[in-house]
Protein backbone atom coordinates (compact mmCIF):
# COMPACT_ATOMS: atom_id res chain seq x y z
CA UNK A 1 0.00 0.00 0.00
CA UNK A 2 1.10 3.13 -0.89
CA UNK A 3 1.36 6.32 1.37
CA UNK A 4 -0.69 8.38 -1.31
CA UNK A 5 -3.80 6.43 -0.66
CA UNK A 6 -5.18 8.00 2.40
CA UNK A 7 -4.58 11.07 1.17
CA UNK A 8 -6.78 10.15 -1.67
CA UNK A 9 -9.81 9.20 0.33
CA UNK A 10 -9.69 12.52 2.76
CA UNK A 11 -9.97 14.13 -0.33
CA UNK A 12 -12.81 12.37 -2.11
CA UNK A 13 -14.63 12.69 1.55
CA UNK A 14 -14.03 16.51 1.77
CA UNK A 15 -15.37 16.54 -1.76
CA UNK A 16 -18.49 14.89 -0.98
CA UNK A 17 -18.94 17.18 1.82
CA UNK A 18 -18.39 20.03 -0.01
CA UNK A 19 -20.74 19.41 -2.79
CA UNK A 20 -23.26 18.33 -0.28
CA UNK A 21 -22.68 21.59 1.17
CA UNK A 22 -23.54 23.41 -2.10
CA UNK A 23 -26.41 21.67 -2.94
CA UNK A 24 -27.75 22.96 0.22
CA UNK A 25 -26.80 26.57 -0.40
CA UNK A 26 -28.62 26.38 -3.87
CA UNK A 27 -32.11 25.39 -2.33
CA UNK A 28 -31.61 21.51 -3.61
CA UNK A 29 -33.33 19.55 -0.61
CA UNK A 30 -32.04 16.14 1.13
CA UNK A 31 -34.17 13.34 1.47
CA UNK A 32 -34.68 14.02 5.09
CA UNK A 33 -35.46 17.20 4.70
CA UNK A 34 -38.31 15.89 2.22
CA UNK A 35 -40.03 13.63 4.08
CA UNK A 36 -40.67 16.40 6.45
CA UNK A 37 -42.62 18.03 4.55
CA UNK A 38 -46.98 16.08 4.07
CA UNK A 39 -47.38 15.47 0.33
CA UNK A 40 -49.82 16.92 -2.15
CA UNK A 41 -53.07 14.18 -2.00
CA UNK A 42 -55.01 15.43 -5.08
CA UNK A 43 -55.63 18.36 -7.04
CA UNK A 44 -56.19 21.40 -5.49
CA UNK A 45 -59.82 22.94 -4.61
CA UNK A 46 -61.36 24.82 -7.24
CA UNK A 47 -62.99 28.25 -5.86
CA UNK A 48 -66.96 26.97 -6.69
CA UNK A 49 -65.92 23.64 -4.40
CA UNK A 50 -65.18 25.81 -1.72
CA UNK A 51 -68.42 27.91 -2.07
CA UNK A 52 -69.80 25.19 -1.89
CA UNK A 53 -68.37 23.54 1.36
CA UNK A 54 -68.48 26.91 3.06
CA UNK A 55 -72.63 27.18 2.05
CA UNK A 56 -73.06 23.91 3.54
CA UNK A 57 -71.15 24.48 6.74
CA UNK A 58 -73.33 28.06 7.16
CA UNK A 59 -76.48 26.00 6.38
CA UNK A 60 -76.09 23.67 9.26
CA UNK A 61 -75.02 26.26 11.54
CA UNK A 62 -78.17 27.97 10.59
CA UNK A 63 -80.33 24.71 11.13
CA UNK A 64 -78.24 24.51 14.57
CA UNK A 65 -78.88 27.94 16.03
CA UNK A 66 -82.44 27.37 15.00
CA UNK A 67 -82.96 24.47 16.22
CA UNK A 68 -81.72 24.93 19.64
CA UNK A 69 -80.60 28.10 20.44
CA UNK A 70 -82.74 31.01 18.53
CA UNK A 71 -86.38 31.72 16.31
CA UNK A 72 -87.61 34.54 14.72
CA UNK A 73 -91.41 35.12 15.70
CA UNK A 74 -93.73 37.32 13.93
CA UNK A 75 -96.42 39.16 16.15
CA UNK A 76 -99.95 39.10 13.52
CA UNK A 77 -102.19 40.46 16.69
CA UNK A 78 -102.71 42.87 19.41
CA UNK A 79 -102.68 40.45 22.04
CA UNK A 80 -99.67 42.03 23.82
CA UNK A 81 -100.28 45.44 22.87
CA UNK A 82 -98.49 47.78 23.65
CA UNK A 83 -95.68 45.98 24.84
CA UNK A 84 -95.53 44.26 21.37
CA UNK A 85 -96.97 45.69 18.81
CA UNK A 86 -98.58 44.02 15.78
CA UNK A 87 -95.92 43.84 13.09
CA UNK A 88 -92.89 43.69 14.99
CA UNK A 89 -90.50 40.44 14.39
CA UNK A 90 -88.60 38.82 17.48
CA UNK A 91 -85.87 36.81 18.45
CA UNK A 92 -86.63 34.20 20.77
CA UNK A 93 -84.17 32.49 22.81
CA UNK A 94 -84.62 28.79 23.01
CA UNK A 95 -81.73 28.34 25.17
CA UNK A 96 -82.52 29.69 27.88
CA UNK A 97 -85.52 27.01 29.22
CA UNK A 98 -83.70 23.89 27.45
CA UNK A 99 -85.19 20.83 29.11
CA UNK A 100 -82.79 18.93 31.86
CA UNK A 101 -80.64 19.86 34.42
CA UNK A 102 -79.28 23.75 34.77
CA UNK A 103 -75.72 24.10 34.60
CA UNK A 104 -73.85 26.84 36.06
CA UNK A 105 -71.60 27.88 33.41
CA UNK A 106 -75.05 28.28 31.32
CA UNK A 107 -77.52 30.64 30.63
CA UNK A 108 -79.93 28.12 31.68
CA UNK A 109 -83.17 28.81 33.83
CA UNK A 110 -86.74 27.88 34.91
CA UNK A 111 -89.70 30.03 33.46
CA UNK A 112 -90.09 32.90 35.78
CA UNK A 113 -93.59 35.14 36.45
CA UNK A 114 -93.42 38.54 33.78
CA UNK A 115 -91.63 36.38 31.26
CA UNK A 116 -92.65 37.13 27.39
CA UNK A 117 -92.60 33.09 26.50
CA UNK A 118 -93.32 32.08 22.46
CA UNK A 119 -95.22 28.44 23.01
CA UNK A 120 -97.26 25.98 21.16
CA UNK A 121 -101.02 26.63 20.97
CA UNK A 122 -102.43 24.44 23.22
CA UNK A 123 -106.23 24.14 22.01
CA UNK A 124 -109.75 24.99 23.07
CA UNK A 125 -111.30 22.11 23.99
CA UNK A 126 -114.09 24.17 25.47
CA UNK A 127 -114.49 25.82 21.45
CA UNK A 128 -113.31 23.69 18.68
CA UNK A 129 -115.17 25.51 16.46
CA UNK A 130 -112.28 28.17 16.63
CA UNK A 131 -109.60 25.49 16.11
CA UNK A 132 -110.81 25.19 13.05
CA UNK A 133 -109.21 28.32 12.02
CA UNK A 134 -106.39 27.41 9.50
CA UNK A 135 -104.14 30.37 11.01
CA UNK A 136 -104.98 29.06 14.26
CA UNK A 137 -103.67 25.02 15.03
CA UNK A 138 -103.27 23.53 17.88
CA UNK A 139 -99.98 22.66 18.75
CA UNK A 140 -98.92 24.23 15.17
CA UNK A 141 -99.16 28.11 15.56
CA UNK A 142 -97.26 30.00 17.97
CA UNK A 143 -98.64 32.08 20.59
CA UNK A 144 -96.39 34.98 22.33
CA UNK A 145 -98.14 35.75 25.84
CA UNK A 146 -96.77 36.78 29.31
CA UNK A 147 -96.33 34.45 32.31
CA UNK A 148 -98.82 35.49 35.12
CA UNK A 149 -99.03 31.98 37.38
CA UNK A 150 -96.83 29.46 38.10
CA UNK A 151 -97.22 25.53 38.82
CA UNK A 152 -98.99 25.18 41.87
CA UNK A 153 -99.89 28.59 42.15
CA UNK A 154 -103.98 29.27 42.45
CA UNK A 155 -104.77 32.45 40.66
CA UNK A 156 -107.85 34.72 40.58
CA UNK A 157 -108.67 37.69 38.64
CA UNK A 158 -110.91 40.35 40.30
CA UNK A 159 -111.88 43.04 38.36
CA UNK A 160 -108.73 44.29 36.40
CA UNK A 161 -106.83 42.81 39.76
CA UNK A 162 -105.26 39.53 39.70
CA UNK A 163 -104.35 37.50 42.87
CA UNK A 164 -101.61 34.57 43.21
CA UNK A 165 -102.60 32.71 46.40
CA UNK A 166 -104.73 35.93 47.77
CA UNK A 167 -101.81 38.10 47.60
CA UNK A 168 -102.62 41.21 44.51
CA UNK A 169 -100.13 40.89 41.95
CA UNK A 170 -97.96 44.38 41.07
CA UNK A 171 -98.81 45.25 38.17
CA UNK A 172 -99.09 48.92 36.30
CA UNK A 173 -102.56 49.16 34.72
CA UNK A 174 -103.76 51.34 32.04
CA UNK A 175 -106.80 52.46 30.41
CA UNK A 176 -106.66 52.33 26.58
CA UNK A 177 -108.82 51.56 23.42
CA UNK A 178 -108.33 48.99 21.11
CA UNK A 179 -108.22 49.97 17.35
CA UNK A 180 -111.84 48.51 15.73
CA UNK A 181 -112.01 45.09 14.33
CA UNK A 182 -113.05 46.97 10.61
CA UNK A 183 -111.03 48.81 8.85
CA UNK A 184 -112.51 52.11 7.20
CA UNK A 185 -112.62 52.04 3.49
CA UNK A 186 -112.27 56.04 3.16
CA UNK A 187 -108.91 56.12 4.98
CA UNK A 188 -105.71 54.60 3.80
CA UNK A 189 -104.99 53.31 7.22
CA UNK A 190 -105.56 49.69 8.47
CA UNK A 191 -107.04 50.49 11.69
CA UNK A 192 -107.44 46.94 13.13
CA UNK A 193 -103.34 46.81 13.20
CA UNK A 194 -103.19 50.47 15.27
CA UNK A 195 -101.32 50.34 18.52
CA UNK A 196 -103.78 51.04 21.46
CA UNK A 197 -104.83 55.01 21.88
CA UNK A 198 -104.72 56.47 25.26
CA UNK A 199 -108.57 56.22 26.75
CA UNK A 200 -108.42 60.16 28.37
CA UNK A 201 -106.19 62.19 25.65
CA UNK A 202 -106.72 59.76 22.48
CA UNK A 203 -103.22 59.70 21.76
CA UNK A 204 -101.18 56.63 21.16
CA UNK A 205 -99.88 55.05 24.02
CA UNK A 206 -96.30 54.68 23.40
CA UNK A 207 -93.82 50.76 23.80
CA UNK A 208 -92.97 50.10 27.07
CA UNK A 209 -89.39 50.84 27.98
CA UNK A 210 -87.69 49.43 30.96
CA UNK A 211 -89.36 48.75 34.42
CA UNK A 212 -92.68 46.87 35.37
CA UNK A 213 -95.11 45.73 32.91
CA UNK A 214 -98.22 47.24 32.47
CA UNK A 215 -101.77 45.88 31.65
CA UNK A 216 -103.96 48.01 29.37
CA UNK A 217 -107.23 46.99 30.23
CA UNK A 218 -110.20 49.16 28.18
CA UNK A 219 -113.85 50.61 30.37
CA UNK A 220 -113.10 47.55 32.72
CA UNK A 221 -110.45 49.28 33.59
CA UNK A 222 -112.08 51.56 35.56
CA UNK A 223 -114.57 49.02 37.63
CA UNK A 224 -113.71 48.00 41.13
CA UNK A 225 -112.08 44.81 42.11
CA UNK A 226 -114.77 42.77 43.35
CA UNK A 227 -116.32 43.32 39.95
CA UNK A 228 -117.20 40.50 37.65
CA UNK A 229 -116.27 40.22 34.29
CA UNK A 230 -118.06 40.95 31.99
CA UNK A 231 -119.38 44.43 31.87
CA UNK A 232 -121.17 44.92 28.16
CA UNK A 233 -123.95 42.07 29.08
CA UNK A 234 -121.72 39.53 26.19
CA UNK A 235 -121.72 36.23 27.34
CA UNK A 236 -117.99 35.18 28.83
CA UNK A 237 -115.82 33.05 26.76
CA UNK A 238 -113.49 33.31 29.80
CA UNK A 239 -113.18 29.65 31.81
CA UNK A 240 -110.82 30.08 34.89
CA UNK A 241 -109.68 32.57 37.54
CA UNK A 242 -112.23 34.73 36.50
CA UNK A 243 -115.58 35.76 38.02
CA UNK A 244 -114.13 35.49 41.45
CA UNK A 245 -113.30 31.81 41.14
CA UNK A 246 -110.10 30.96 41.80
CA UNK A 247 -107.94 28.46 39.69
CA UNK A 248 -105.23 25.97 40.84
CA UNK A 249 -102.70 25.48 38.26
CA UNK A 250 -101.26 21.98 37.42
CA UNK A 251 -98.04 20.51 38.42
CA UNK A 252 -95.87 21.58 34.57
CA UNK A 253 -98.08 24.11 33.67
CA UNK A 254 -98.34 28.06 33.54
CA UNK A 255 -100.90 30.48 33.67
CA UNK A 256 -100.17 33.45 30.71
CA UNK A 257 -102.36 36.48 29.18
CA UNK A 258 -101.78 39.18 27.04
CA UNK A 259 -100.80 42.95 28.19
CA UNK A 260 -103.87 43.69 26.31
CA UNK A 261 -106.07 42.32 28.66
CA UNK A 262 -109.64 43.08 26.62
CA UNK A 263 -108.29 41.51 23.36
CA UNK A 264 -106.33 38.95 24.53
CA UNK A 265 -107.61 34.71 23.77
CA UNK A 266 -105.27 33.28 26.68
CA UNK A 267 -105.20 31.14 29.74
CA UNK A 268 -108.60 32.77 31.17
CA UNK A 269 -110.34 31.50 28.10
CA UNK A 270 -108.59 27.75 26.89
CA UNK A 271 -106.54 27.15 30.01
CA UNK A 272 -102.49 26.48 31.12
CA UNK A 273 -99.74 25.98 28.74
CA UNK A 274 -97.64 22.94 29.58
CA UNK A 275 -94.12 23.16 29.81
CA UNK A 276 -93.09 20.63 26.67
CA UNK A 277 -95.13 23.21 24.62
CA UNK A 278 -93.17 26.36 25.52
CA UNK A 279 -90.46 27.29 22.59
CA UNK A 280 -88.47 30.09 24.40
CA UNK A 281 -88.37 33.30 26.13
CA UNK A 282 -88.83 36.74 24.01
CA UNK A 283 -85.67 38.82 23.66
CA UNK A 284 -85.47 41.71 21.44
CA UNK A 285 -87.35 43.35 18.25
CA UNK A 286 -84.92 42.68 15.12
CA UNK A 287 -87.27 44.22 12.97
CA UNK A 288 -90.79 45.95 13.23
CA UNK A 289 -93.26 46.97 10.09
CA UNK A 290 -96.34 49.28 10.93
CA UNK A 291 -99.26 47.28 9.04
CA UNK A 292 -101.86 50.23 9.71
CA UNK A 293 -99.57 52.63 7.91
CA UNK A 294 -101.10 53.39 4.23
CA UNK A 295 -99.47 51.47 1.26
CA UNK A 296 -97.92 53.66 -1.70
CA UNK A 297 -98.57 50.82 -3.58
CA UNK A 298 -94.81 49.94 -4.24
CA UNK A 299 -93.37 47.45 -2.01
CA UNK A 300 -89.88 49.04 -1.84
CA UNK A 301 -90.98 52.47 -1.10
CA UNK A 302 -93.24 50.82 1.74
CA UNK A 303 -90.29 49.11 3.45
CA UNK A 304 -88.64 52.23 4.08
CA UNK A 305 -91.53 54.46 5.08
CA UNK A 306 -93.51 51.93 7.09
CA UNK A 307 -90.82 50.14 9.06
CA UNK A 308 -90.83 51.44 12.84
CA UNK A 309 -86.57 51.86 12.92
CA UNK A 310 -87.33 53.25 16.30
CA UNK A 311 -87.91 49.52 17.30
CA UNK A 312 -84.80 47.26 16.07
CA UNK A 313 -83.07 46.41 18.88
CA UNK A 314 -85.86 46.67 21.74
CA UNK A 315 -86.07 44.68 24.32
CA UNK A 316 -88.92 42.70 24.93
CA UNK A 317 -89.73 43.37 28.61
Amino acid sequence: MSIAEPVVKRDERETVIEERASDRARGQRTDAEKSVEPERTGPPKSIWREYFESAVVTVIMALFGMTFVVQAVKVPTGSMQNTILIGDQLLVNKFIFAPGPTLPFLPQREVRRGDIIVFKYPGNEFNRLRDTDPENIPFKTNYVKRVVGLPGETIEVRGTQIFINNELLPEQRATAVNPPNDDDPLTPEVESSAPLKDAATGEVVQPLGGGKYTAYWGKRAGRGANDNFPDDGEPSSFHFAVNNQPFTIPPGSYFVMGDNRDNSADSREWGVVRREYIIGRAMFVYWSYDASAPSSGNRIMDFFSNTRWGRTGTLVR
